[in-house]
């Protein structure tokens, strides 16, 4: 009889690690308004993905200044396709994403005041949208430069995938 407790008892424990074992769902609190995130829980059974800061790609190469790389909204859309790129090579993509840095530096067009409103156009095309509706969590910044002349916009992420 001891026999037989003790092996339903390994089953049940058994069970109830495998239940343990699976990979809980992220959630992503806060105004469903907003586009951001306000809080991001990352349950146990994902792997974390970091990503370094990304610039903008060379829209005009025979210009100088911000016209080599483009507005803060077009800056924005092509640091973020760089990340979507850098984040398939890891199995992920923009959904993963988790938490945001972004850096803008003043854009000479508005009195070297970051251009917000721009980067926010960039940002929803990809994140709180009806294709892709995960929002991250996010801190936006002033800087006074970035790596290259012209360059408006860097953004850095951290991504989270099931294992």
């Amino acid at each position: 009889m001891n026999r037989i407790a003790s092996l339903a008892a390994g089953l049940a424990l058994a069970a109830g690690l495998t239940g343990m074992a699976q990979a809980q769902d992220i959630v992503r609190g806060g105004d469903p308004k907003s586009a951001i995130a306000s809080v991001v829980t990352v349950p146990a059974g994902y792997d974390t993905i970091y990503v370094s800061g990304m610039t903008p790609p060379v829209v005009d190469a025979t210009a100088t200044g911000v016209a080599k790389f483009g507005d803060t909204k077009t800056q924005t859309i092509g640091v973020i396709k760089r990340l979507q790129d850098a984040l398939k090579t890891q199995g992920a993509d923009l959904k993963d994403v988790v938490m945001m840095r972004v850096l803008l530096v003043g854009d000479p067009a508005k009195e070297g005041k970051m251009d917000f409103a721009g980067m926010m156009e960039g940002y929803k095309m990809y994140f709180g949208t009806a294709e892709q509706p995960n929002k991250p969590s996010r801190i936006t910044s002033q800087v006074s430069a970035l790596v290259a002349d012209g360059m408006l916009v860097e953004i850095e992420v951290q991504a989270a995938r099931k294992k």
